[in-house]
């Protein structure tokens, strides 16, 4: 799929279908006087449903659906006949989908299960015949209930990707090297910057057939929470990671500075962040030898008070199996 293709919000219109109005209909048979009230009840009009779909990852199939409208219910009928209810309309969505209210901001649910149905919006009831309203003094009432209106509504569709991991880390830090060795996705590598214009997924294969997921994240920069860069379009994908994975090159300036940057922009787009799991990874490490590692391992123990880190190299297949134990040790902790 191109990047053009990867869509994680839209806007659109629903509606609910309207109920259809009872019937005010007497009965007439030959050789049967006064048949009385026969009028039918209406049918409800249509729900809008959400359901999930974990075959989709993307909400590119709404984008031009800008206006989604159920189907109204029918008229009741005479001889009790109930109208037929209006057609549903199911709007199918990857899982992490989060529906706000346009107007509120509020948001109403989030679909996060495969085949998870939930109402969107409520087609109207259907209004009762005049069968309804006979009684010992008012044989023939000649008056029915119309049907409910329908609701409607404007929604935000918001995807979250759900992945276990989270890569957070400066543009070319070797974020899409990383997730193409650990996994059999396949990422778009280039040697410039917000080579990653989407967020990309990959599943980690770990020892006795068991699995987890990893997301590559467009990458930070300073200023992403303000708006400036990629990065900040696409940190909501980082709010459901369980574990954050930060990459930092071995040839940056001062490490933990950069680090410190990332942690703050995460801080200053959802202070929530800080609470997750955190591992660095300095990766591109092939380029150090011996002693220049050891002197950063010395001074990194300093800085890193408590906080996991690990050298690896994507390119030379270094320190690959310690980072897959130490992840799954991590979320199975």
């Amino acid at each position: 799929m191109t990047e053009g293709n990867f869509v994680d919000y839209v806007k659109i219109y629903v509606s609910s279908g309207k109920g259809g109005k009872g019937s005010t209909h007497l009965h007439r048979e030959k050789f049967i006087e006064k048949g009385g009230p026969d009028g039918g009840d209406g049918g409800r009009g249509g729900h809008v449903y959400l359901v999930g779909n974990k075959g989709l990852w993307t909400l590119f199939h709404l984008k031009f659906a800008r206006h989604i409208k159920a189907g109204h219910g029918g008229d009741g009928g005479s001889a009790r006949s109930t109208g037929a209810d209006g057609e549903d309309k199911y709007i199918e969505v990857p899982l992490g989908t989060v529906v706000r209210d346009k107007e509120t901001n509020e948001i109403l649910f989030e679909i996060t299960e495969d085949g998870e149905k939930k109402i969107l919006v409520k087609g109207g009831k259907g209004g009762l015949g005049n069968w309804h309203f006979r009684s010992s003094t008012n044989q023939t009432p000649r008056y029915s209930q119309p049907g409910m209106p329908a609701e409607e509504m404007d929604v935000i569709l918001e995807l979250k990707v759900l992945a276990d991991v989270g890569l957070v880390g400066f543009p070319n830090a070797g974020k899409s090297t990383l997730l193409s060795v650990l996994t059999s996705a396949k990422p778009k590598i280039a040697d410039y910057p917000f080579t990653t214009l989407k967020p990309n997924l990959g599943i980690v294969a770990y020892r006795d057939f068991q699995s987890f997921v990893i997301a590559d994240i467009p990458g930070i920069i300073e200023g992403a929470a303000e708006g400036k860069g990629l990065g900040h379009y696409f940190l909501r994908h980082i709010e459901r990671n369980s574990t954050l994975l930060f990459l930092v090159p071995a040839d940056a300036a001062d490490i933990k500075k950069e680090y410190d940057i990332l942690l703050d922009e995460l801080r200053r787009y959802n202070p929530e962040m800080l609470d997750k799991d955190r591992l660095v990874v300095i990766s591109k490490s092939d380029m150090l030898d011996d002693e220049l590692k050891a002197e950063m391992k010395a001074q990194l123990d300093k800085e890193f008070k408590g906080i996991p880190y690990l050298f690896i190299s994507s390119v030379a297949q270094q320190g690959l199996t310690e980072l897959k134990d130490k992840l799954w040790q991590m979320l199975n902790q």
